[in-house]
């Protein structure tokens, strides 16, 4: 199985657990890790034969500019059905969603969910 990667997607969005968050909005990343068979799209260097970076990035940005959840829970599991979904020849995904200086008393760089979905 092949691997293919879209790394540090970078959103702000209206995210998170409290509402001073879903007004002013906090800063994202996602990362997309793809398993599928992609010797066919090297061959042919077809782009229908791979995963296409702009249905992918359209799939995440639908979610991450819709309608404001609290958790990155939520988000992470809403992207990764939809871009499963999208991309029928996968057979993994993984996602991960960071949100960057998360509201906590210890400064930290990121808290990050990781997903995985398998045919």
């Amino acid at each position: 199985m092949d691997k293919l990667t879209l790394k540090g997607l970078r959103f702000h969005a209206p995210h998170g657990y409290y509402e001073e968050e879903r007004i002013e909005g906090n800063d994202f990343e996602v990362d997309l890790v793809f398993y599928a068979d992609l010797s066919e799209a090297g061959r042919s260097d077809d782009l229908s034969q791979t995963i296409d970076y702009q249905k992918a990035e359209t799939a995440v940005k639908n979610i991450m500019e819709g309608t404001s959840v609290k958790l990155i829970e939520t988000l992470t599991l809403r992207i990764g059905e939809q871009v499963f979904e999208t991309f029928p020849n996968l057979q993994k995904l993984e996602v991960s969603v960071r949100k960057m200086e998360p509201p906590i008393e210890t400064k930290a760089e990121y808290s990050e969910v990781q997903m995985t979905w398998t045919r």
